[in-house]
C-alpha cells in the first residue's frame, strides 16, 4: 500500500454536502461550512475564490481545494464585490446575509441560484475530516490549490456532474464514491505539478527502496518490523536504507514507524470502541501498556483520557 492511498483511505465522504449553484454574473456566495476540505470548480463560466486577501482563478473545468474550516468567498468578479447571494452553513442551509433563510432561490435538490439556464454554474462539495491520520494530509497542503483541467488525468468530475442530476435510490452512495475519487484525483495530479511542493512522503512513495519499506509499514503496521526486515523488503543493506530513508523524509525508517502507528492508534482510539489492549495489537505493540508508554511519549497524554477526551470534544 502507497502512503496517500493509507491516508486518504482515512479521508472519506459520508452524507456530503454536494451541491450547484447556477447564476448570471456578477454574483458571489460564502462558503461557511466549517469543512475539512471543499472542493469547487465551474461547470460553465470562471470565478474567483477569495480568501482574505488573495484571490484564485478558476477556469471552467478547474478543480480547487480550500484547506481548513475558515469561510471563503467564491465569485464571478472580485473587483465589483458583488452581495452574496447565499451564506453556505455548515448544516448544509444557504442564509442570507442577516442569517434568514434565503428566499427564491431554491432550484431543486442541491441546486441553488437564479435560473436553471444561468450562464454560470458551479459544483461544491465538503469533507469533514478529522485525525492524525488526516493531518499528516492537511499539514502538508496550502490554503488554497488550484488544478487546472489541462492537468487532470482521470474523467470523475465528468461523473460527478452527471449523477448530481440523478434524482434515483442510491445516489448519496454514488456521490459520496466520486467525490472521494474527485478528491483524490486532484490531490495525486496536484502533487505532480512542477510548482507543488509535495510532502516527504509522498515523493518518497516512488522511490524504487524507500517506497518499498513505506508500502511495507503502511500495508502492515501491525508486524513486528526491524530496520534490518525492511531493508530485507527493499533489497538493499541495512545502512543504505537508512541513509535514503533519512534523507527522503527527514528522519530514520523506525521514527517514522513508531509515528505511524501512533497516528493510526490514536484514530482507532478516537473513532472506534476496541480496548486499549486491542488497538496496541493492531498497529503492532506488544500490550496496551507498551502503547501507552509510547503514546504518552508522542503526545503527552494515556490512550484512555485521550479516548475520553476526543469523545468529549465531539460530544
Amino acid at each position: 500500500m502507497d502512503t496517500l492511498t493509507d491516508v486518504l483511505n482515512h479521508i472519506r465522504s459520508s452524507g456530503a454536502l454536494l451541491g450547484r449553484t447556477l447564476a448570471n454574473p456578477p454574483w458571489s456566495v460564502t462558503l461557511a461550512e466549517r469543512a475539512s476540505l471543499s472542493l469547487v470548480t465551474m461547470l460553465r463560466g470562471q470565478a474567483w475564490i477569495v480568501d482574505g486577501g488573495e484571490s484564485h482563478r478558476l477556469e471552467p473545468q478547474d478543480i480547487a481545494v480550500v484547506v481548513g474550516p475558515g469561510h471563503f468567498d467564491v465569485t464571478s468578479d472580485p473587483e465589483a464585490s458583488p452581495a452574496p447571494l447565499y451564506v453556505q452553513t455548515e448544516a448544509g442551509v444557504c442564509l442570507d446575509e442577516a442569517g434568514n433563510a434565503a428566499e427564491g432561490i431554491a432550484l431543486g435538490t442541491r441546486t441553488c441560484g437564479m435560473q436553471l439556464d444561468a450562464d454560470d454554474a458551479m459544483l461544491t462539495g465538503s469533507f469533514a475530516v478529522t485525525g492524525r491520520v488526516a493531518d499528516r494530509l492537511l499539514s502538508a497542503l496550502p490554503r488554497v490549490l488550484v488544478v487546472p483541467r489541462a492537468d487532470q488525468r482521470t474523467a470523475a468530475l465528468q461523473l460527478l456532474e452527471a449523477e448530481i442530476l440523478r434524482e434515483e435510490p442510491g445516489q448519496q452512495a454514488i456521490l459520496d464514491r466520486l467525490l472521494d475519487l474527485v478528491l483524490a484525483g486532484a490531490l495525486r495530479d496536484w502533487f505532480a505539478l512542477p510548482e507543488a511542493k509535495a510532502p516527504g512522503w509522498y515523493r518518497a512513495s516512488s522511490d524504487p527502496v524507500v517506497g518499498t519499506a513505506l508500502a511495507a509499514i503502511h500495508g502492515e503496521p501491525h508486524r513486528p518490523w526491524t530496520i534490518e526486515l525492511l531493508a530485507r523488503q527493499a533489497h538493499v543493506s541495512r545502512a543504505t536504507l537508512a541513509r535514503r530513508f533519512t534523507d527522503l523524509l527527514g528522519e530514520p525508517p523506525m521514527s517514522y514507524l513508531t509515528s505511524w502507528r501512533l497516528c493510526v492508534a490514536a484514530d482507532l482510539l478516537e473513532r472506534g470502541d476496541d480496548t486499549v489492549e486491542s488497538v496496541a495489537r493492531e498497529v503492532g505493540y506488544s500490550s496496551a501498556y507498551a502503547l501507552s508508554t509510547a503514546f504518552h511519549r508522542e503526545y503527552g497524554i494515556r490512550p484512555g483520557h485521550y479516548r475520553r477526551r476526543s469523545v468529549g470534544v465531539a460530544g
